[in-house]
């Protein structure tokens, strides 16, 4: 593991990384989901692929890397362009779940893999709905400091500012940023998953013209289960701008 301190807007944040196949001319960059971390990532990527030098990256906020300020989506592509320009990776592929699946769109690689992308918003429940009315009508209060209670299981245990940075982000519709995503794209989703349903996945392939969507068995986390398969398919991608020098997974 390795710490690089990565500038932007006038703010430092230190950012947790790790490289593995160093020697390998293919560059796959791996960005984890809401509340997750790089481990999770190499867990479910790092026997495969062996033809590629893996780039495994905690977001500003989670894992080891530090963040103290209120960011939104964008703020974390200009974060992580920066890192990839200090540590000089090449943006050949780009693998997201969930709200890693934002960010690498955002940064336009050569392949995008989305597994189980965020991005599409869908309509809350009206139990939620009433829950968020609460709470503003709390904040204006001065009572703010009682989001703990009203957090979603993705926002619990979060430092104010980071779940300041969750309601930012869980609204962000992406429709029209996946709409102008012209690079080619592989969407790998879960059968099961409620956190970022099917149909989301289904709607994202339609909108990146140049996407293949596979199905599999299992929830928001099924690339566990299934990143031996998942790895294949990238592997036989005929990549346009990357090297054929690729070994067998």
């Amino acid at each position: 593991m390795a710490i690089r301190d990565i500038f932007y807007n006038g703010k430092n944040y230190r950012i947790s990384y790790e490289i593995i196949n160093k020697d390998k001319p293919v560059d796959i960059l791996f960005l984890h989901g809401w509340g997750s971390n790089k481990e999770i990532m190499k867990q479910a990527f790092g026997a495969h692929m062996k033809g590629f030098r893996h780039i495994y990256v905690d977001l500003p906020g989670f894992g080891k890397s530090s963040n103290d300020f209120v960011l939104c989506s964008e703020d974390y592509k200009n974060i992580i362009n920066n890192f990839i320009g200090e540590i000089k990776l090449k943006k050949d592929i780009i693998l997201g779940h969930s709200f890693g699946g934002k960010i690498a769109t955002l940064l336009e690689p050569s392949l995008l893999v989305l597994l189980s992308s965020a991005g599409i918003v869908v309509e809350k429940p009206l139990g939620v709905k009433m829950k968020i009315a609460l709470f503003k009508f709390l904040k204006s209060l001065g009572l703010g400091g009682m989001y703990r209670f009203f957090a979603s299981k993705d926002a619990e245990n979060l430092s104010q500012n980071m779940y300041e940075t969750f309601k930012r982000v869980v609204d962000e519709d992406f429709r029209d940023i996946f709409k102008s995503y012209k690079g080619e794209a592989l969407i790998f989703w879960g059968k099961d998953d409620t956190a970022t349903p099917l149909s989301s996945g289904k709607e994202i392939h339609g909108l990146i013209k140049n996407s293949q969507f596979y199905e599999f068995e299992g929830d928001h986390f099924f690339f566990l289960n299934h990143a031996e398969e998942i790895s294949k398919i990238i592997l036989e991608f005929p990549l346009k701008k990357v090297t054929q020098e690729i070994e067998c997974i």
